[in-house]
């Protein structure tokens, strides 16, 4: 009887992995490729201000600070459209991982406000390195339709 119960318990157990593991990495690349394509478009919505930040207030280390902010401007609104599509995630989120380790180093002010949304973007893009896009993305699609 017990051993039944747990039989029926496990086998619940993994079609809800099953069913709701997708849903879950989908969630997790839409939500941070939203916060991170909306950095983007705040940067090269007012350039001018962007180069000041990269100047003054930002100390990215080892690049000159107008190119560090073409790289991260182009970081921000580049890998976010593969997150959403679910294309080169793990390589996508890899590169978003360490953008946002970078971003809380150069940025001091995000140290005395507590970078909460950093350590969430960190969790959910380690999460995606690990784990890939999940089911529902080209990249399980592709893979799918090239092992036959």
């Amino acid at each position: 009887m017990i051993t039944t119960l747990i039989k029926s318990y496990d086998r619940l157990v993994e079609t809800l992995v099953e069913y709701t593991t997708p849903v879950i990495l989908l969630a997790m690349r839409l939500l941070v490729a939203e916060a991170f394509f909306r950095a983007g478009q705040t940067k090269i919505a007012n350039w001018d201000s962007t180069l000041y930040l990269f100047e003054a207030e930002y100390s990215v280390p080892l690049l000159p600070y107008e190119l560090a902010a073409y790289l991260a401007t182009a970081t921000e609104l580049i890998i976010p459209v593969l997150l959403v599509f679910g294309f080169l995630v793990r390589p996508a989120a890899a590169v978003l991982f360490v953008f946002n380790i970078v971003a809380v180093i150069s940025y001091p002010v995000l140290w005395e406000q507590g970078f909460y949304d950093h350590r969430y973007w960190g969790a959910m893009l380690l999460t995606l390195c690990l784990l890939g896009a999940g089911k529902i993305s080209i990249d399980y699609w592709l893979r799918s339709r090239l092992s036959g």
